[in-house]
């Protein structure tokens, strides 16, 4: 893969600020769960995940990664030698969409899906609904993206074997997708797993961006709630390692999320 730098924008004191994460051969780390295909960019500097979800007749792709996520992407997809037929956006931060372009030209029969609500997200659009806690959306959104989505997809909604839930406080729009045949869960943002597993929004020293880019620390602890009561089998995420089993681990992140924030209410 080509050699160029990676930038990522994070929000630091009201100001997006671009980090130069890599600069050299891409490499992409293949993970495989069951029905599950984990892909991962800079895995021991700062994990980018998406992932492909395999049916009996047909591919999945959740996420398109970094630009650079492309090659690997497209190398699986070659490699299990089915149709691609929906590429499943999260939410609508840059480092979910950065290869959508590029796939949708090469896939372009693939129907590319996101929330109604973080539809507004991949046109650049940052406000909020009057009904939406005025906090400001963060994170890196993207400018000038040209797909536009095929399908807005709402709670409930299917794709294939995978069933949407609604999970914003990382973005007003963010979703999860249920396995209805293994129960695993692809949870976007919800929470992290890399340096430790933390419920969005929770500052985890080591790896503090996906906390820096998280819109509403409250409705996100609503939504890892909503998620454990599901008991998946398996919590797939956006940075960081697939955890099987996750319960207690949920439980736990859940727990310190709540302690943080009853702390930051009394001072």
């Amino acid at each position: 893969m080509g050699k160029e730098n990676i930038f990522l924008e994070v929000k630091c004191c009201n100001k997006l600020v671009p980090l130069v994460l890599f600069r050299g051969e891409m490499m992409m780390k293949v993970t495989r769960f069951q029905s599950l295909y984990q892909l991962t960019v800079l895995p021991r500097m700062f994990p980018v995940n998406c992932y492909i979800y395999e049916e009996e007749d047909q591919l999945t792709l959740i996420d398109a990664g970094l630009p650079n996520s492309y090659k690997g992407i497209v190398k699986l997809i070659k490699e299990c030698k089915k149709p691609l037929t929906n590429i499943v956006l999260t939410h609508g931060h840059g480092d979910h969409v950065g290869a959508l372009e590029r796939l949708k030209k090469s896939f372009p029969n693939a129907v590319v899906s996101i929330s109604v609500r973080d539809n507004r997200l991949l046109r650049g659009d940052t406000s909020l609904d009057k009904d939406e806690p005025k906090t400001q959306i963060k994170g890196g959104i993207p400018k000038g993206l040209k797909v536009v989505p095929d399908l807005l997809l709402k709670e409930g909604d299917r794709v294939g074997s995978l069933e949407v839930y609604e999970t914003p406080g990382h973005t007003p729009g963010s979703i999860s997708l249920f396995d209805t045949k293994n129960h695993g869960i692809i949870a976007g943002d919800t929470f992290q797993t890399r340096g430790r597993i933390a419920v969005s929004g929770q500052i985890v020293r080591s790896f503090p961006f996906p906390a820096f880019a998280t819109w509403n620390k409250e409705i996100a602890l609503k939504s890892a709630r909503e998620i454990e009561a599901l008991k998946p089998s398996l919590l797939a995420i956006g940075h960081g390692n697939v955890i099987e089993k996750p319960t207690e681990k949920i439980q736990k992140a859940i727990l310190e999320a709540e302690e943080n924030m009853n702390m930051n209410r009394v001072k």
